[in-house]
């Protein structure tokens, strides 16, 4: 409690103290120094909001007891970090998106912390908790988005990108880039603690895919022309958001009442060949759009595979996850971080500093594991820590003993009874009898003859 109060305390004093003009600057001098101090906060806010904080809001989900001394580290960090963004002596930036962002995350931060007291404080428990419960939820599963917007905000600054002519274009990149990332996080915690979901509500993944991809196809249709005479590029990008909302629709029709579908996987095939046939500029560009587009067609064909031939259109079984399951979503990450790295800018000052494609693109495969290992490794903290620990352990032990599940009396639901279902108990009826091969009675013996007790053993 009084860390909590603490951290808040100093959180409030630290946002009044960042909000703060920056020096009437205009412009960035790139011939000043970034300095050690404003690596420093890089480092700082990237680990605290890329890993710490993500971490954090998975031992809340999960009432891990610690949750509360994790985010309370985190906020310390965040508020050093801040501090050194804004007294390190370097280089000077002018008032940014990532500057008005950092207000808005002072602004989530003070909430969470107070929402988070009051919690501790356990009063007005049928009236007011519930709803302060539901709140601190919501802006903590939110960290995650904010984190990752702010991060590429602070890229931008850094390299002053995405200013004037560039911005829509930088926007895209980042947006579809992030949006890809996004899929292939939603397609592991679907894989792994999404099925039960997804059976209580009777929707397959497909529908969900081919609802957004529509919605998203709509936008795009009428949102990449901006007036003026059309380009090759303007008519591709308005295509491309036809193909999705077509494609979408049907993906809809197909994946009613709970059935797969290969539309969204197919839309992403399409999709990765419109972008590797895309001509850039320069050629390292058109190369890194290229490898992109293939590592989208391959998400997408191996998507086809693991529904058509591996589940054979069944919906994923968390209880037996098959590695090849990783694939399609590793691939989205891939594609997506490629994306994102491919902006005009980005490729000119690769470009200019004498990087090939093959070396970028190797930091972009090395920067694609560290997401995708990140993603898989909060889910399997959720699945493992707090309220969930042990549960998972018990039913795949069970599994691997050669046990199966046990049907209830009276038309129980087997699920409900939890490890207990794995319990093989003698209730003293013949109507108990484990059914094999149509018999109710096994003959582990031989023949049916009797042994020293006057019968047939029977299990």
């Amino acid at each position: 409690m009084r860390t909590l109060a603490a951290a808040a305390g100093a959180l409030l004093a630290a946002s009044l103290a960042a909000a703060h003009e920056h020096h009437n600057v205009t412009h960035i001098d790139p011939g000043v120094p970034i300095g050690a101090a404003m690596y420093v906060h890089m480092t700082l806010q990237t680990f605290t909001w890329g890993i710490l904080f993500p971490i954090g809001m998975v031992l809340g989900l999960t009432k891990s007891r610690y949750h509360v001394p994790l985010q309370s580290v985190g906020i310390g960090l965040s508020l050093l970090g801040s501090y050194l963004g804004h007294h390190h002596g370097g280089r000077e930036y002018p008032a940014t998106v990532h500057g008005l962002m950092a207000k808005i995350i002072f602004v989530l931060l003070i909430t969470q912390a107070s929402l988070g007291i009051f919690l501790k404080l356990h009063i007005l428990e049928t009236t007011v908790r519930p709803h302060i419960r539901r709140a601190h939820k919501v802006v903590g599963v939110l960290y995650p988005i904010v984190g990752w917007t702010q991060m590429l905000f602070g890229v931008a600054t850094a390299l002053n990108f995405c200013r004037g002519g560039n911005l829509g274009q930088c926007a895209a990149h980042y947006i579809m880039g992030s949006a890809f990332i996004a899929y292939a996080a939603i397609l592991v915690i679907m894989l792994n603690v999404g099925g039960a979901w997804l059976k209580r509500t009777g929707f397959s993944q497909e529908m969900l895919d081919s609802t957004v991809i529509t919605v998203w196809g709509i936008v795009n249709t009428f949102t990449e022309h901006h007036g003026g005479p059309w380009t090759h590029k303007d008519m591709q990008h308005t295509m491309m958001g036809v193909l999705w909302w077509a494609g979408g629709m049907l993906g809809m029709f197909l994946s009613r009442k709970g059935q797969r579908s290969f539309v969204p996987a197919i839309i992403i095939v399409f999709t990765g060949w419109g972008m590797s046939a895309h001509e850039q500029d320069l050629m390292i560009s058109s190369k890194i759009h290229a490898l992109f587009g293939y590592a989208l067609i391959a998400a997408g064909v191996l998507r086809v595979v693991e529904v058509c031939f591996v589940l054979h259109d069944a919906p994923s079984d968390s209880a037996h996850i098959r590695i090849f399951q990783h694939l399609p979503p590793y691939l989205l990450v891939l594609g997506g971080t490629l994306f994102i790295s491919a902006t005009n800018e980005e490729m000119h000052n690769a470009n200019d500093l004498g990087i090939d494609h093959v070396s970028y693109a190797l930091f972009d495969f090395s920067l694609s594991f560290l997401i995708y290992l990140i993603i898989t490794f909060l889910v399997h903290l959720y699945q493992n820590t707090g309220r969930n620990a042990g549960t998972r352990s018990v039913e795949s032990n069970a599994q691997e003993a050669g046990y199966s599940q046990l049907a209830t009396r009276g038309g129980g639901d087997p699920d409900a009874d939890g490890p207990e279902a794995y319990e093989l108990t003698e209730h003293g009826s013949d109507d108990d009898a484990v059914k094999i091969g149509g018999e109710d009675e096994v003959d582990w013996i031989g023949n049916g003859e009797p042994h020293r007790g006057g019968g047939p053993l029977r299990l």
